[in-house]
C-alpha cells in the first residue's frame, strides 16, 4: 500500500460560536512607561484577548511552523464553524500560506456576542472536516492514476485539531460520537464513488479552552481507540500563552518535528546602547536533524521549562563567534528546514538573518569533552590488544554501553549479547584472537574466551558507576561467567583431549627429527671445513693493512645514566594516548612513602642506622661523615 502518512491531511476546525467571545482573563498591559513619567498622567487600563483570537493566533502559528518546516506534503485544510461551515482553503498546494487564511479570517470577522447560541455548533465544522478528508489531495490522486488498477492500495489517512469550549465530558463524548458516525457514513459514500476516498485512518484532537481562573469541568484523556479508524485524545488548557504553548507542543509530535535551542546569544539592548544581554531563541525542525545525537547516546535533552507552564524537550547549542571564511565548508551532515518559536520576536529575527550570512552555532564543547571521555574510558588503540572490537556480536553492546543513560530496551538487548556470546562459547565458536608475534596455534580456546569475558568485564566496569542499568549489564556478565559444576567437566574433558592431540603432534615431530639425524651428521665435516676456512679470512682481516675498529663507547654506569630526553620530533598518536592512559593509571595507586621522599627519583636505604652513626645524608643520595 502507498503509505500516506497522517500528517499529510490536516483539517483545524476552530468555533466560532458567541461563547468564544468571552475575556480570556489574561491581561496585556498598553501603558508602557518609562520612570521619568509625568505628573498628572492616568495610566491606560490594560486589556484581554478573547477565546477566539486565542485560538485563531495558535492555530495561525501551527499553520506556519507547518508550512515552514514542510512546504509541500504537508496539507493543512482549515475550517470555521458557527451557524454554517466556513471552509478558508482547500487541499490545493495554490491555497497552502498564511497570507490566503489570514484575509479569509478578516472576512469572517470575530464571533457575534449577541448571536443566539442554539443555532450554532462546532458539530458543523466536524462534519465538514471529515467529508474534506474524503476528498482526495493533488498527491493522492496523482498516485492513484499513476497505479491505475491498484488505486485501492492509496492510503487515506488525516488529522482533526478542534479547538472549542466545551461543556462538559458528556459534551466532549457527543463530538467523539458525531466524528465516528459520520466516518462510517462517508465511508460507505465513498466506496461507490470514484472522486472520494474511503478514510482508513483518523486521529481527532479536541482541545478545550477556558478562560483563566475558572475551574475546567473537562479532563484531560490520552489517545484512546474509539473505533478501528478513529481514535481521540483531549486537551484542556487554559487560554492565552498556555494555550499557545500547547499546540507548539502538539505540532512536535504531529509532523516528526524536535527542538533546538541557541543558547548565549549576545546582542545591543535597544534602549541602552553601550549594553547587551545574551538571548535564546529555540528553533523546529524535523527530527532527523539530532540523528547522529541519538546514534552516538549524546541526545540531552535539556528539559527548559517555559513561563508557559510546559516541560518541553530541547537539544542546545552554543553561539560561537565565527573565525572561518562564510565561504568555507564546514562538517555537515545534513540540512534541515527550520521554523522560530517566536517569529516575532527580536532575538528570532536578528538570529535568521545571521544564519544566512554564514555564522554557526555549535554544541558546547564541555558537552563534546564529556562525550569524548565517555567513550574513551576503555579504546585499545591497537587491533591487536582487543578481542570484542574484533567481533561483530558484541557491537550492540559497546555501542550502547557508552551511553549516559540506558533505557529498559537498552539493557535487553545487552543481556541478549551477552547470552549470545555465552551460546557461542558453548559452541566452541572460534574467535578473532591476535596471533601476531607468536608462534603455533596461539592460545586455547578456553584461554581465548577467558581473555574475552575479562576484556568485556573491563569495558562495562568502566561505565558501571554511571546509572543502575548498567550496573545490571555488568551483573548479567558477571552471572554468566559463573559456570555450572557439570559445565567445568565438560570443560576439562575438552582440555585434556586437546592435550592428548597436542601429545600425539608431538610425538609425530620427533620421528620426523631422528629421520633428519643422519642427515645432520653428514652435513657436520662440511661445516667444520668452512668454519676453518672463515678463521683464516678473519688472520688476514687482522694484518697491520687492516683498518682499525671503531672505539665502543663505555658503558655508563647506573648511576651516571640520564633519563631519555624528550622526544624533539612529531609524535604519534598512539604515544599520545599511551602516554595519557599510563599516567591516568598512575594516579590510581599510592605511591610508595622511599619514593615520595626520594631525592631525583633513588631511595637511600637505611637511613636511620646511618643517622645513628652520626652519618649525614647529602642531596645526591651519598653518605658522608
Amino acid at each position: 500500500m502507498r503509505m500516506f502518512s497522517v500528517s499529510h491531511k490536516t483539517a483545524l476546525v476552530v468555533d466560532h460560536c458567541p461563547y468564544m467571545a468571552e475575556s480570556s482573563r489574561q491581561l496585556i498591559e498598553c501603558d508602557m512607561l518609562t520612570k521619568s513619567r509625568s505628573q498628572g498622567v492616568i495610566p491606560l487600563a490594560p486589556v484581554s484577548k478573547s477565546l477566539w483570537t486565542c485560538a485563531i493566533e495558535c492555530s495561525m502559528e501551527y499553520c506556519r511552523i507547518v508550512y515552514d518546516v514542510y512546504p509541500t506534503n504537508k496539507l493543512v485544510n482549515y475550517i470555521v464553524s458557527d451557524s454554517e461551515v466556513h471552509i478558508l482553503n482547500s487541499w490545493k498546494q495554490e491555497d497552502q500560506n498564511t497570507q490566503q487564511l489570514m484575509t479569509a479570517l478578516a472576512a469572517v470577522g470575530p464571533p457575534n456576542p449577541r448571536q443566539d447560541p442554539e443555532c450554532c455548533s462546532v458539530l458543523h465544522g466536524l462534519v465538514a472536516a471529515v467529508e474534506s478528508l474524503c476528498k482526495s489531495t493533488e498527491y493522492q490522486h496523482e498516485s492513484r492514476t499513476t497505479l491505475m488498477d491498484t488505486a485501492e492500495r492509496v492510503a487515506n489517512r488525516g488529522r482533526i485539531i478542534c479547538l472549542t469550549n466545551a461543556k462538559s465530558d458528556t459534551h466532549v463524548r457527543m463530538l467523539e460520537d458525531c466524528v465516528l458516525e459520520t466516518i462510517q457514513e462517508q465511508n460507505k459514500r465513498a466506496a461507490g464513488s470514484d472522486r472520494l476516498m474511503p478514510i482508513q485512518q483518523c486521529e481527532l484532537v479536541l482541545v478545550h479552552i477556558y478562560p483563566q481562573g475558572e475551574e475546567t469541568l473537562v479532563s484531560d484523556r490520552q489517545k484512546k481507540e474509539l473505533s478501528s479508524v478513529l481514535s481521540s485524545e483531549v486537551h484542556s488548557v487554559r487560554a492565552g500563552r498556555y494555550l499557545a504553548c500547547k499546540l507548539n507542543v502538539l505540532v512536535q509530535p504531529h509532523f516528526d518535528l524536535a527542538s533546538t535551542t541557541i543558547t548565549n546569544i549576545p546582542m545591543k539592548e535597544e534602549q541602552h546602547a553601550n549594553t547587551s544581554a545574551n538571548y535564546d531563541v529555540e528553533l523546529l525542525h524535523h527530527r532527523d536533524a539530532h540523528m547522529e545525537f541519538i546514534k552516538s547516546g549524546d541526545l540531552h535533552m535539556a528539559g527548559s521549562t517555559s513561563r508557559d507552564s510546559g516541560l518541553k524537550e530541547t537539544v542546545t547549542l552554543k553561539w560561537c563567534t565565527p573565525r572561518t571564511n562564510s565561504v568555507e565548508l564546514h562538517y555537515c551532515t545534513g540540512a534541515y528546514r527550520i521554523s522560530p518559536v517566536d517569529v516575532n520576536s527580536r532575538p528570532s529575527s536578528c538570529l535568521t538573518n545571521f544564519l544566512l550570512n554564514g555564522v554557526s552555532c555549535r554544541t558546547p564543547v564541555e558537552r563534546a569533552k564529556s562525550q569524548l571521555e565517555r567513550h574513551t574510558r576503555y579504546w585499545p588503540m591497537i587491533i591487536s590488544q582487543t578481542t570484542i572490537f574484533n567481533m561483530q556480536a558484541v557491537v550492540p553492546l559497546a555501542n550502547l554501553i557508552v551511553k549516559d543513560t540506558l533505557t529498559d530496551e537498552d539493557v535487553l538487548t545487552c543481556q541478549k549479547t551477552v547470552y549470545n556470546l555465552v551460546d557461542m562459547e558453548r559452541k566452541s565458536d572460534p574467535l578473532p584472537i591476535s596471533t601476531v608475534g607468536s608462534r603455533g596455534k596461539g592460545p586455547k580456546r578456553d584461554e581465548q574466551y577467558r581473555i574475552m569475558w575479562n576484556e568485556l568485564e573491563t569495558l562495562v566496569k568502566a561505565h558501571v558507576g554511571t546509572s543502575e542499568r548498567h550496573q545490571r549489564v555488568l551483573d548479567c556478565i558477571s552471572t554468566c561467567r559463573s559456570k555450572p559444576p557439570e559445565e567445568e567437566e565438560r570443560k576439562k574433558r575438552g582440555r585434556k583431549r586437546e592435550d592428548k592431540e597436542d601429545k600425539t603432534e608431538k610425538n609425530g615431530k620427533d620421528r620426523e627429527e631422528k629421520g633428519w639425524t643422519a642427515d645432520s651428521e653428514r652435513l657436520k665435516g662440511v661445516m667444520e671445513r668452512e668454519k676453518d676456512e672463515q678463521s683464516e679470512c678473519e688472520i688476514i682481516k687482522d694484518s697491520p693493512d687492516s683498518p682499525e675498529p671503531l672505539n665502543k663507547k663505555p658503558r655508563l654506569a647506573t648511576e651516571e645514566q640520564q633519563p631519555p630526553e624528550k622526544s624533539k620530533g612529531p609524535v604519534s598518536l598512539l604515544t599520545l594516548w599511551t602516554n595519557r592512559i599510563t599516567q591516568a593509571n598512575s594516579r590510581k595507586h599510592q605511591e610508595f612513602a622511599g619514593r615520595l621522599s626520594s631525592v631525583n627519583n633513588k631511595a637511600e636505604l637505611y637511613q636511620h642506622l646511618k643517622e645513628e652513626n652520626g652519618m649525614d645524608v647529602h642531596e645526591n643520595g651519598k653518605a658522608t661523615r
